[in-house]
């Protein structure tokens, strides 16, 4: 198998997944959030792309609009290796560089890599210790042969009943399921390779977005379960706490403000002239102001509407209360925490511009994982790799070109 001390930093201690080669067939955003993860913990990710057949690289790479930020995102940290499949050439390239794998990944519809025979059947016998990650619309049963999307999921499995409002079905604001799917593909990745170092085996992990997205609903399942009733969509639901919603301020500035404790009603009615309704016996408790929100709700967006937003954000910070602005996507890349926390890491996109990507959401020993490689170029990586597997320059320009060998 492949090995590396690759880290992140020179002289640094390896990052806790160098040395593991993944191997990714993948495109869009679930199966490219799996090798992701992966990557930035220090796996060498190299990502085969097609080349012929009227194919040129990861379809993502030319998407527009709100697919425009899929590749540079959902790809750092890869190398990019261009095969035509549908030749023997090439398919016999991926076999070598299979080889030379721990592990696989593929997110294509049903029957796809079974076609290229590089499927997990096909291949276990003779690797073994390999570890096939297969990230699908839905997991094995009635369903599997459809055809999902994020949406598609997020209608059929209740999230966005819930999140719009009654009878207004809305999608999440980004691309949860295929992001979660990813990532739990991950972690299945992770827990086969520590299997795989008691078993000497690999196996077939297998992530979807269906149940991916019932698991992130599964709350609100509960909540029937428990109490015998439906769980009403969010915009329309009895909230557990009375002051818990956006207000419209001075300005026409928005904000998000949350009182969710009896002494932190004390101290948002002290710090805004509330005094009558703190000492006002039907809002004693947090229970009684959700029952009195009717009533209680306007009387508050009046008092509000009358201070700006950023005295509103002041007050809440000194008293401890939660709050947010509402901030849109590209508001973040100049955020003062992100920035100072490290949070964001500069990168250079695949068109030569410079930027700033997000990292992933954790710390290890108080450091987050870096950009090592920013998104690759197609092909980039493609001589490197396949004169490593024996090939000479010719063969190997020949094989990234999509050309008879």
């Amino acid at each position: 198998m492949y090995s590396s001390t690759e880290s992140a930093d020179t002289g640094a201690a390896p990052l806790p997944y160098a040395g593991i080669r993944v191997v990714e067939f993948t495109h869009m955003v679930m199966g490219p959030s799996c090798g992701l993860m992966l990557a930035d913990l220090g796996a060498e990710v190299i990502k085969v792309e097609p080349v012929g057949h009227g194919r040129n690289g990861d379809a993502t790479r030319k998407l527009l609009g709100s697919g425009s930020g899929f590749f540079p995102l959902f790809n750092r940290n890869k190398k990019s290796l261009t095969l035509d499949l549908q030749t023997p050439e090439g398919k016999e390239a991926a076999l070598r560089l299979i080889a030379t794998a721990d592990v696989v990944t593929e997110n294509f519809k049903p029957g796809t890599m079974t076609k290229l025979g590089l499927d997990y059947e096909s291949l276990k016998q003779q690797f073994p210790r390999l570890i096939y990650v297969s990230h699908k619309g839905f997991l094995p049963g009635p369903y599997e042969h459809r055809t999902a999307l994020d949406e598609v999921v997020q209608m059929m499995g209740g999230l966005a009943y819930m999140t719009g409002r009654p009878g207004d079905p809305l999608r999440a604001g980004t691309s949860v399921n295929d992001i979660m799917g990813g990532m739990f593909g991950a972690m299945g990745a992770m827990a086969a390779l520590a299997q795989r170092e008691k078993t000497g085996k690999g196996q077939e992990v297998q992530s979807a977005l269906f149940e991916n997205n019932v698991f992130l609903i599964a709350q609100h399942m509960m909540q029937y379960a428990v109490t015998g009733k439906p769980a009403a969509p969010m915009p329309a639901r009895i909230s557990a706490w009375a002051i818990y919603d956006v207000f419209e301020v001075q300005g026409g500035e928005q904000i998000f403000l949350a009182v969710v404790s009896d002494g932190a009603w004390r101290e948002f009615c002290n710090a805004f002239g509330l005094e009558q309704l703190r000492d006002d016996p039907r809002l004693g408790s947090n229970n009684d102001r959700v029952q009195a929100r009717s009533w209680l709700m306007p009387l508050l967006r009046e008092t509000m509407a009358g201070y700006s937003a950023a005295h509103i954000a002041q007050v809440f910070e000194d008293k401890g209360l939660p709050f947010a602005p509402i901030a849109r996507p590209h508001d973040l890349l100049e955020d003062p925490h992100l920035n100072a926390t490290g949070a964001l890491a500069p990168i250079t996109l695949p068109d030569g511009r410079d930027s700033k990507t997000v990292l992933l959401p954790l710390t290890l020993d108080g450091k987050h994982l870096q950009v090592r490689l920013s998104p690759p170029r197609l092909g980039e990586h493609s001589l490197e790799i396949l004169t490593a597997l024996g090939y000479s320059r010719d063969q190997a320009q020949a094989l990234a070109q999509g050309l008879p060998d």
